[in-house]
């Protein structure tokens, strides 16, 4: 049976550092997010990333700038990992 993101211990800050160590990974998902790069980075559709944060379940992560939603990469990753199937 496949485990579920609730099945496996949260993320460290370590384990989110050495994610993004490398210089193509930084570059590619910088520390602030757009929508279409969360999405990018989730291997989701960006109405994904829409609908998630219309439900509330980006709060805490994700703010609007403007028109522009924008994501923290490190809490976003925290909040899909471990809070989304609790």
């Amino acid at each position: 049976m496949p485990r579920r993101a609730a099945d496996f211990p949260p993320f460290t800050d370590a384990e989110l550092a050495a994610a993004f160590s490398d210089s193509e990974s930084s570059r590619r998902f910088p520390p602030v997010l757009s929508v279409g790069q969360a999405a990018d980075l989730l291997q989701v559709p960006v109405a994904t990333i829409h609908d998630w944060s219309s439900r509330g379940l980006l709060r805490g992560c994700a703010r609007k700038i403007g028109k522009h939603l924008r994501i923290s990469r490190d809490r976003f990753l925290r909040q899909a990992f471990n809070s989304f199937n609790q």
